[in-house]
């Protein structure tokens, strides 16, 4: 009897923690059954594509800031970015570029999304630069990034809306309400693009030194430069790759709604953060999955598409989701305590 009670301690931990590993998947069939019976309509074909879609834009921006939070940093510049994407993407679509010489350059719908990303791509790399050159805290520089880009996107057009964004089929932009609302073999084109970028950042993060040297980074920064590491320009990388996804974003809003408003993606940084923290990546850096991301991005879509069909108020689902942050933190610090403890008690039964 005393000597099979120490073998039970361990094996429990162990089941328990393969529990709280698994969390997001549990929360995720949890709200998806709790909904399918509150709200009848939920698991239709139609509801579910929908929710898709919702889903998608959030977790571009998640996977991006999984990225960034591994490395131990903080992007909350994400919704600017988002916002004055859309607006160059309007500009582009309606004006194109005026020198101010009598003529203007105009572009197709590839060119337009190019130069799209390339701005999100630019301010991402101010937010590696102000952080690896100017040591500023990943927090305060994108704070700054966060205003700077708003207001640039206010300025574009004064505060108003970039409306009637058709094209024009002599330039070729008219086709850029396809990247928002076209399908390929009946699936939705924004959902081919999150496969693509969701493929492309787990094969980065599993497969790559570049991932390696990003967990690296966020477990022991000072360790992985004594190893070798080049510490910023593996930061500069995840600032840039934040800013790429949410160009996206940008870029399929205004193609979806035909139109782009500087209000765009405010307060996105924020279902970003907490879909990476839900999927189980660690705020102090050096843990987290990209697939645990999406997943976690999918609970807090459904999550409030759900109480949006329930008829819930907007203001409980806003203190909700900062219960689901909040308990997701907690959980996660749990986690790593009930790690420690089983580390300790399997190298104490190897002792014996």
């Amino acid at each position: 009897m005393t000597a099979i009670a120490p073998a039970a301690a361990p094996s429990s931990s162990s089941g328990l923690l393969l529990l709280l590993r698994l969390r997001t998947f549990v929360a995720l069939i949890l709200v998806l059954g709790f909904f399918s019976v509150m709200a009848p309509n939920f698991l239709t074909a139609a509801n579910a594509v929908i929710v898709t879609k919702h889903v998608a834009l959030n977790a571009f921006l998640a996977i991006g800031m999984t990225f960034v939070i591994i490395t131990g940093g903080i992007d909350l510049s994400v919704g600017s970015i988002v916002g004055l994407c859309a607006m160059v993407a309007g500009w582009l679509v309606l004006y194109g570029i005026d020198p101010g010489m009598g003529w203007s350059i105009q572009f197709n719908t590839f060119e337009i999304s190019l130069i799209t990303v390339l701005v999100g791509i630019f301010v991402g790399t101010i937010n590696g630069l102000l952080i690896t050159r100017l040591n500023v805290a990943p927090f305060i520089a994108t704070l700054g990034t966060l205003y700077v880009a708003r207001g640039a996107a206010l300025l574009s057009s004064g505060g108003r809306t970039f409306p009637n964004l058709n094209g024009n089929p002599d330039y070729g932009s008219d086709t850029f309400a396809f990247i928002g609302t076209g399908t390929i073999l009946g699936i939705p084109v924004l959902i081919w693009m999150l496969v693509a970028v969701g493929l492309l950042a787990s094969y980065i993060s599993r497969r790559t030194p570049l991932g390696r040297h990003i967990y690296a980074v966020g477990g022991n920064e000072r360790g992985a430069a004594l190893s070798g590491v080049k510490v910023n320009r593996v930061k500069m990388f995840v600032y840039m790759f934040s800013g790429f996804c949410a160009a996206l974003v940008g870029l399929i809003i205004a193609s979806q709604l035909q139109a782009s408003h500087p209000a765009t993606g405010e307060t996105f940084e924020l279902n970003a953060i907490a879909a990476a923290v839900l999927g189980g990546t660690s705020m102090s850096g050096g843990r987290g999955r990209i697939g645990g991301t999406i997943i976690g991005a999918f609970v807090i879509g459904i999550l409030g598409d759900g109480l949006i069909m329930m008829g819930v108020s907007s203001f409980w689902q806003t203190v909700i989701k900062g219960v689901v942050i909040i308990a997701a933190v907690v959980i996660d610090q749990a986690q790593q305590k009930l790690q420690a403890r089983v580390a300790l008690q399997q190298e104490a039964a190897a002792g014996r």
